[in-house]
C-alpha cells in the first residue's frame, strides 16, 4: 500500500508531505497506480521548484519521497500542493475495487 502523509501545522498550513510504499497492484515496471502516484508527487515538487519561490527540502528514493517546507508556503504552493491531493484521492478513489476492504493509496493529515 501507498501511504501518503500529508503534515500541517496547528492552524492547518501546510508543512510538507511524505509518499512511502509500493501499491503491488502490479508487477515493478507495470504498476500504473504507483506510476500515476509518482507522476503526480514528482510534478508537484518540480511545480513548486519552478513556479515559486518558496523553499522546501525534499527526499527522494526509491517508493520514498519526503518533501518539507520550514516557512509558510505562498498561496501558489497551496495550490499545488492542493492539486496534487486532489489527483491523488482521483487515483485511490477510481482504482478501489467494489469487494476490496483497503484501497491502494491511505491518505492521511498529520499535526506537526
Amino acid at each position: 500500500m501507498i501511504t501518503v502523509n500529508v503534515f500541517v501545522d496547528a492552524e492547518g498550513e501546510h508543512r510538507g508531505f511524505r509518499i512511502s510504499g509500493h501499491a503491488d497492484f502490479e508487477e515493478a515496471g507495470k504498476d500504473i497506480i504507483c506510476a500515476a502516484v509518482s507522476a503526480l508527487a514528482q510534478n508537484t515538487v518540480n511545480a513548486i521548484e519552478a513556479f515559486t519561490e518558496d523553499p522546501f527540502d525534499c527526499s527522494l528514493e526509491d517508493g520514498y519521497l519526503e518533501c518539507t517546507f520550514s516557512t509558510n508556503v505562498s498561496k501558489e504552493t497551496k495550490l499545488l500542493l492542493n492539486t496534487m491531493l486532489l489527483g491523488l484521492e482521483g487515483v485511490r478513489d477510481s482504482s478501489c475495487q467494489e469487494n476490496q476492504k483497503d484501497p491502494w493509496i491511505r491518505i492521511v493529515t498529520e499535526e506537526v
